[in-house]
């Protein structure tokens, strides 16, 4: 069994959870050995104030749209970085040399995109338990970064089965050593065009994000272009008995409706919401009428702001001949108004903007990614308000 020691981020951590060493060792030691605590921590005080309070302020730039203490990156961008040999390179490598390189940069949150590393990097190759969770915390409490979500297990089955129902609470259980105020996914809740399809993913969202908030930590699902587009929801059903046409209602909109707000919170890639809006622009009334319905993002966000604790800042360049409308490039080098939406959606230290590059590690430049993710991070803080 491991023997945990308690440290000062131990400490920290106990006093936000509210629970004393010994029932902290407890569950710990029970995560260790498979037999996951329900709920993980009970209802945490820290669901109530955001863990990021009362750090990070910046002072002296208040023209600024996204504050210092905001300033993030997903890990997926580095993904070449974390998974680097650090016995062969000489470039930053494994999770805490590349912590330490992001924040000599500037940033002060990541994201995780799953816990592993190579396997020569300190701590080994998965740091996917409790053991490996604390020993990130160390090491961003060492460079004095904050962890503000991971895309790591969500439940494929539904209902939940037992194996499924015990790795969420490990995850959620990691989350909250990590610090995290929200834990999700990288994939929409559902790929279908289907109301009823939307609404059984609704419940499974519902009773997800009601484990989640017990444990403290906001349950987050990340879109992507597909999940702005048409619900079909009438007209004439085709020969498996499906309905063909749209009241104009768009499937993320519909799942906003249908979840519970106190339980389910959603991460807009900017990037994939502007394909959205290239792509999705008209559709088949019950009526078999063409109509017109442009999609504004911020508007989106606008009208359901306390749902969107998390963005994906990720940029591109207008290409009409690809299908998408864009082709991906670093953060700030494109066209998409970042300083326009940053403004419209406001709550400036409420949302928390995750610099996300895609195609950012390279075949030929093994310093690429963290070339870009630099940057990403000076043309976030660069973002003004429009005078």
């Amino acid at each position: 069994m491991t023997d945990f020691h308690d440290t000062p981020a131990d400490e920290a951590l106990r006093q936000r959870l509210g629970i004393n060493r010994r029932r902290f060792l407890s569950t710990c030691t029970a995560v260790g050995a498979g037999a996951i605590a329900a709920p993980v921590f009970g209802a945490a005080p820290s669901f109530a104030q955001s863990r990021t309070q009362g750090h990070g302020h910046h002072h002296g730039h208040g023209r600024e749209l996204v504050p210092a203490n905001k300033r993030g990156i997903i890990l997926y961008t580095v993904r070449d970085a974390t998974g680097r040999d650090p016995l062969t390179s000489d470039l930053p490598s494994g999770f805490r040399e590349v912590f330490k390189e992001l924040a000599r940069y500037g940033y002060k949150q990541v994201e995780f995109a799953g816990y592993g590393q190579h396997a020569n990097a300190p701590g080994g190759a998965s740091l996917e338990s409790v053991a490996g969770a604390k020993l990130l915390r160390s090491w961003l409490d060492e460079y004095g970064l904050r962890a503000q979500g991971n895309h790591g297990f969500i439940p494929g089955s539904w209902p939940l089965s037992q194996p499924d129902l015990d790795t969420f609470k490990k995850h959620l259980e990691i989350a909250n050593i990590l610090g995290m105020d929200h834990m999700g996914t990288g994939g929409d809740p559902t790929n279908s065009s289907y109301k009823a399809d939307w609404d059984v993913a609704a419940d499974k969202w519902n009773a997800m994000g009601t484990i989640a908030r017990k444990a403290g930590i906001k349950l987050y699902t990340h879109n992507h272009d597909a999940a702005y587009g048409f619900l079909l929801d009438g007209g004439p059903l085709d020969a498996q008995g499906r309905p063909t046409r749209s009241s104009g209602i768009r499937r993320l909109e519909y799942f906003l409706k249908a979840t519970d707000p106190r339980t389910v919170w959603l991460e807009m890639d900017i990037y994939w919401a502007h394909v959205a809006q290239y792509k999705f622009h008209t559709y088949t009334a019950h009526d078999g009428s063409q109509r017109k319905k442009v999609f504004d993002p911020a508007a989106l966000v606008s009208r359901n702001n306390k749902r969107y604790p998390l963005f994906h800042a990720k940029d591109g360049t207008r290409n009409d001949t690809s299908g998408q409308g864009y082709d991906m490039v670093a953060f700030g080098e494109g066209v998409i108004d970042y300083r326009t939406f940053f403004s419209r959606v406001g709550e400036k230290n409420y949302h928390n903007p995750m610099v996300e590059q895609d195609n950012a590690p390279s075949g030929t430049d093994p310093g690429q990614s963290l070339k870009l993710a630099k940057i990403g991070y000076d043309n976030l803080a660069a973002l003004r308000k429009k005078r």
